[in-house]
């Protein structure tokens, strides 16, 4: 029975032994199965190994015959890459893990880190912008990175050229975070290497891909959720419209980060981005102190997010049937993301009751959980 499948009173906790953080790395490895997703089924199961048990039996109530997930080898041969690299692992709940990002709904289960994770302590500043920079753009970037490390700021971007590396760059003696896209094994563009090698050394490199991924188009947003994440208040220097700049500035404003932008020339394409945002209420950013002041009222920490908790178990009625309650989700999803709230609104749900239906959904790849609570139809 779907009920019997999914239910558990033991709570979440992060992993003591080696044993549980493989079996962490090998439950979000697993296919289908993102950090909402990997919650969901720690908060069922109580431990990652009984998630991973489970989940076979859980992808055959949905209709996945041939699932199995992350084999054991695999995970331990990325486990093997990352210390061979000298990186270590953050799993979400552990002293170490950055407060700001477990704040975050869905955030990550666990970060690969490679550097000096001392820079996570400092409170964060994203400073983000064009890759085909200006020569005025990279010196304001630089400006403001040296400025603001000297105030006791760490600054985090996404080591792209142009904006990204001037400010990296400025922040080497102060404390940096490069989030990458791919593994922080993988220091990309090509050109750089030399800086992405160089943070590993003096500041951090952080990523949620597994070592030795290449980036690819689709990982850049989650990446800018990341850089958001990470910092107090998202400054942008030179994006233009559509920009992954901009994408990352809307992650802030969805985290309830303060969003600032450097105006630019009307005639510069760079410069649209940023000026848009100003149009649309980013604090302007002229120097340093404009930075300083804007963040005067808001320098404690994010409250970390509470434990996922174990769903109740639904009663006799409280839901329909497994196949009729599919088709209700599905009929109410389409590509536009819905936020889950709203979903349990139009269905006259309890969330227990929806909870096992979403999970066997997202595993059947009919269903993607988005961040931010969202769900779309695959």
């Amino acid at each position: 029975m779907v009920g019997n499948i999914l239910s558990s009173p033991t709570p979440f906790t992060p992993p003591t032994t080696e044993e549980d953080r493989l079996s962490w790395l090998r439950l979000i490895r697993s296919r289908r199965v993102g950090p909402a997703t990997f919650q969901r089924l720690l908060a069922e199961h109580g431990n990652a190994a009984a998630a991973l048990d489970a989940l076979p039996a859980i992808a055959r109530a949905a209709g996945v015959e041939d699932y199995a997930p992350c084999p054991l080898d695999l995970a331990q041969r990325e486990r093997d890459a990352g210390q061979r690299k000298g990186a270590r692992l953050l799993f979400l709940g552990a002293p170490d893990y950055p407060a700001a990002l477990a704040a975050l709904p869905d955030p990550p289960p666990l970060l690969w880190a490679r550097g000096r994770a001392s820079v996570l302590a400092q409170p964060g500043i994203g400073l983000v912008g064009a890759r085909n920079a200006s020569s005025l753009g990279a010196r304001m970037a630089r400006k403001l990175a040296e400025g603001l490390g000297h105030h006791g700021f760490t600054i985090v971007s996404g080591l792209a050229r142009g904006i990204d590396a001037a400010a990296h760059g400025a922040a080497l003696k102060t404390g940096t975070i490069a989030v990458m896209a791919g593994g922080v094994d993988v220091l990309y563009p090509p050109e750089n290497e030399m800086l992405g090698a160089t943070i590993a050394d003096q500041g951090l490199l952080l990523s949620e891909q597994p070592m030795g991924l290449q980036p690819q188009a689709r990982h850049f947003p989650r990446r800018n959720r990341l850089i958001a994440g990470l910092s107090r208040a998202v400054v942008v220097v030179e994006a233009a419209e559509g920009s992954g700049s901009l994408i990352t500035a809307r992650d802030a404003l969805d985290q309830g980060r303060e969003v600032m932008a450097v105006p630019g020339h009307p005639m510069d394409a760079r410069a649209a981005g940023a000026n848009l945002l100003i149009r649309e209420g980013a604090r302007l950013v002229r120097s340093v102190e404009d930075v300083i002041e804007a963040l005067e009222h808001s320098l404690t920490d994010p409250e970390p997010a509470p434990a996922p908790q174990a769903p109740k178990r639904a009663g006799p009625g409280a839901a329909p049937d497994t196949l009729t309650l599919h088709r209700m989700i599905l009929d109410r999803l389409s590509a536009s993301p819905l936020p889950e709230d709203q979903l349990l609104r139009d269905l006259d749900l309890p969330a227990h009751a929806l909870a096992p239906a979403l999970l066997f959904l997202e595993l059947d790849g009919r269903v993607q959980r988005q961040p931010g609570g969202m769900l779309a139809r695959n």
